[in-house]
């Protein structure tokens, strides 16, 4: 067995990009019920009630969508300096950022697909305003009830061409390990899960059916109750927010999921996440087959076709949103 590598604490936060700034950051923050917590040029850093940093989602303005950067919280200084010598020795190093309100000195990098990655460890955590604090000490800003009201970050989803190039990837460039995956009939490695810690995953990346690289598939906050998300798919119809799938429970992973999109047209979850946990230090991973895959998510609803082709930025042939 190799040793688990716990050189990488957690997910930070996703970098996501806009063409419609204003819509978007509305959706946020009053829909969805994350927390502005700073401005600095094009972006906003917006945050859930039990985050702890500083932010987990940076909104920018740009004149595409999709996914500007992924950031990974190192364990220690020396855990990140670990793996700063281990990505420079891969060859996928893009070199060392100021970071921005959330962090100190970022080190970023490219995955085989060309998506921008960084990792740091000197953190800004967040201090709650006096209008924002809990009335909890273990809660790092109170509960607004705006909105849907996420709790916190939990994964993100990637396109990728080659998902077992990316497979190799994540395990040397992070310590990542895979807790399950799809493998089609030919043997094409079609999606992977993979944690950096006792979560079940961070990260999954699911093959792109298109000719373009470095796309987002979505990004996913928690709640704590299956009702959160009944009553989510209810504020989002009132709001007019298309609702691609959902309310449902994923066969993979076990999550109760809603997707929709934000006014950009990125992929959006709200999942109940967090009730499974890899504790075991030589988890084998779960393979699903094309045969399983055919049988749709836990209770039967096969998965839309939007889900298989739509991503950020979108494919010429995407006609969402073009009517």
């Amino acid at each position: 067995m190799t040793e688990p590598c716990f050189d990488i604490a957690h997910l930070a936060h996703v970098e996501l990009l806009t063409n419609k700034f204003e819509e978007s950051l509305d959706f946020f923050v009053n829909i969805y019920g994350l927390t502005e917590s700073g401005r600095e040029g094009n972006s906003v850093y917006l945050r859930a009630f039990d985050d702890y940093e500083f932010h987990t989602l940076k909104l920018t303005k740009s004149d595409s969508t999709g996914v500007g950067h992924i950031s990974y919280r190192a364990s220690s200084q020396a855990a990140l300096d670990r793996r700063v010598a281990v990505i420079d020795e891969m060859g996928c190093g893009i070199g060392w950022v100021d970071g921005d309100l959330g962090h100190g000195r970022a080190y970023r990098f490219n995955d085989p697909d060309g998506h921008v990655f960084e990792i740091y460890f000197d953190t800004n955590k967040y201090v709650a305003p006096e209008g924002e604090k809990s009335a909890l000490k273990n809660i790092a800003q109170r509960f607004h009830g705006r909105g849907v009201g996420v709790r916190r970050l939990d994964h993100l989803n990637l396109l990728a061409q080659d998902v077992e190039a990316i497979e190799l990837f994540m395990k040397q460039a992070l310590g990542s390990r895979v807790t399950e995956k799809i493998v089609l009939d030919d043997g094409t490695l079609a999606a992977c899960w993979f944690t950096v810690n006792n979560k079940t995953y961070d990260i999954a990346f699911t093959v792109d059916h298109t000719e373009m690289e470095a796309r987002f598939h979505h990004v996913t906050y928690a709640v704590d109750q299956r009702e959160e998300i009944l009553r989510a798919a209810d504020i989002f119809l009132e709001n007019g927010i298309h609702i691609e799938t959902g309310p449902h429970k994923h066969a993979i992973q076990g999550t109760f999921f809603l997707y929709v999109y934000e006014p950009a047209g990125n992929r959006v979850e709200i999942a109940n996440a967090g009730a499974r946990l890899i504790l075991a230090p030589d988890w084998e991973p779960i393979i699903w087959t094309q045969a399983d895959r055919m049988k749709g998510q836990a209770w039967g609803l096969k998965t839309i076709e939007s889900f298989h082709t739509h991503g950020t930025p979108p494919a010429p042939d995407d006609t969402w949103g073009k009517t």
